[in-house]
């Protein structure tokens, strides 16, 4: 059977060229649209404005694609987690993590990881393949319902910080973002967007030549080049140097301040030293720093640094002028804080 068109990745003038060709009216496209990409409609038959024969039309040249939950787990602290099944069978997780200010959807942009982060789960994981636009839209359009069912609050906040590397998906996650924040889409604030990088020098680069309006995390977790090859390999080939180049030139075209993401390991990079090569790295451009509690993960090889710990290196940050926030774990009973998507869950529960 030959795999229909995906209707998603059409542009409106597309559909409106398209729909020609079929016999229908142009106006057909702004139905379908809205359908698509507000309504959140898994299919064709859920389009009950369009006469019927239309919709069938439809259904023998195109398909909608959209994923489905496959499994749920909900936290303790009522951190939600989800299972994503893709059109091709393959899965991803994404994270809702409501709090008192703001309602948090954690997304991923790829199946799996290339990079081998050391304290990450997600490292572990082969990457099979980027998400498609609009499966990372349908991670947020899901999550939102979910916030709204669940809490009766609409998502406020996106952070790319679940699987993969936003930057290696560049396109698509730029496409996603557009529809996203899109008026006929889910309308969005760009300034409640984070794409969290592990340092990718030569794109974050050119986020800065797109002029975007979103947020840039980077995950350092070290401030010394030995101690990041370490514990993030990319480092090797995107060393403290490209990266402080590629930040300064990123904060020269847009302006956008940079968080830097520090997970705290005990005894490997929390010692008065490493708070001290942090805040001078740190300092290079306007930032703030955020405190990471470390989530063990099975077989990992780190242990987490103390509250006393933290704080200590808190103090030592903002002696020296750093903005530095504590950031506490949430979901770690269900394996969806920080570093720990592994997609353990497969089956469906739901």
């Amino acid at each position: 059977m030959t795999e229909k068109q995906n209707i998603r990745h059409l542009s409106l003038e597309e559909l409106q060229e398209q729909f020609l060709e079929l016999e229908e009216p142009r106006f057909r496209a702004a139905q379908i649209w809205q359908w698509l990409w507000q309504k959140g409609a898994p299919g064709f038959h859920e389009m009950t404005n369009l006469p019927k024969a239309f919709r069938e039309k439809l259904e023998s040249h195109y398909d909608v694609y959209r994923m489905s939950v496959s499994d749920r787990q909900l936290s303790t602290d009522k951190t939600i987690k989800c299972g994503f099944r893709l059109y091709d069978g393959e899965f991803v997780e994404g994270v809702l993590i409501p709090q008192e200010s703001r309602m948090t959807a954690c997304i991923s942009s790829q199946v799996g990881c290339s990079l081998t982060c050391s304290f990450c789960a997600t490292a572990r994981l082969p990457r099979k393949r980027n998400l498609f636009f609009d499966e990372i839209y349908d991670q947020v359009d899901m999550i939102n319902r979910m916030a709204t069912e669940s809490y009766g609050v609409h998502l406020s906040n996106i952070v790319f910080m679940g699987m993969g590397e936003p930057l290696l998906n560049y396109s698509q996650v730029m496409k996603a973002i557009e529809r996203i924040t899109a008026e006929d889409g889910l309308g969005m604030s760009p300034k409640r967007i984070t794409v969290s990088t592990a340092g990718i020098a030569k794109m974050i680069k050119k986020l800065g030549d797109d002029d975007v309006k979103f947020n840039l995390a980077v995950s350092l977790h070290a401030a010394n080049d030995e101690k990041r090859n370490k514990i993030m390999p990319i480092n090797e080939t995107n060393s403290l140097g490209a990266l402080s180049e590629a930040l300064l030139y990123f904060y020269d075209k847009t302006g956008t301040r940079v968080t830097f993401e520090y997970v705290m390991l005990q005894d490997e990079n929390d010692t008065p030293k490493d708070a001290e090569e942090l805040a001078a790295f740190a300092k290079i451009l306007p930032s703030k720093i955020n405190l990471i509690e470390y989530n063990p993960i099975e077989n990992g090889i780190y242990q987490k640094s103390s509250g006393n710990a933290m704080h200590r290196f808190k103090d030592l940050l903002e002696q020296k002028g750093c903005i530095v926030n504590i950031r506490r774990s949430r979901g770690q009973d269900i394996d969806a804080a920080c570093g720990q998507l592994a997609n353990k869950q497969l089956n469906p529960v739901i």
